[in-house]
Parts: structure tokens; sequence; C-alpha cells
């Protein structure tokens, strides 16, 4: 029997802890969601919209099944994310 899908885990291997709090974060939201704010993020997860922009880049560059990219910058910076 084979599977199509990465056990999550492998998906977050490689990444910080802050990393993976906002790759969950986004994940658990991205059904209801489409664009993030970093100052929202951070407010969610009790950091600063300094530390998610710093940590979101390496969730971005990491193989998960989350299409996350840089929308624009109004009021902070916007995610846009798509399963």
């Amino acid at each position: 029997m084979s599977t199509t899908t990465t056990p999550q885990s492998d998906m977050t291997a490689g990444l910080s802890e802050k990393q993976r709090q906002i790759y969950h974060y986004l994940r658990e939201n991205v059904d209801t969601q489409t664009y993030f704010k970093s100052r929202l993020i951070a407010q969610e997860l009790g950091l600063s919209a300094k530390e998610v922009g710093a940590n979101i880049r390496a969730v971005c560059d990491a193989e998960t099944e989350l299409s996350i990219e840089k929308w624009g910058y109004s009021s902070g910076t916007t995610w846009m994310v798509t399963a």
C-alpha cells in the first residue's frame, strides 16, 4: 500500500519551533481564510510581527502542501496562503 501524501512530521522536520508554530497556524486556518497579515499571525501566536516575517520565509521554502506568497504591504505584510 503506497501513499501520495507526506506525513506532516516529515514536512516540518527542518523547521524551527517558531516556524512550526506559524506553519500549523496557517494550516489550521487556510480552509477558512486566504490572506494573513503578519501582525495578526503574531498576535495569535504570541510572537512579534518581526519574528513572523523573519520565520515565514523558511515556511514558504519548506516542502509542504501550503503555497505561501508575499501578497502585499499595507499596514504590515500580507501573505496569500493556499492549500
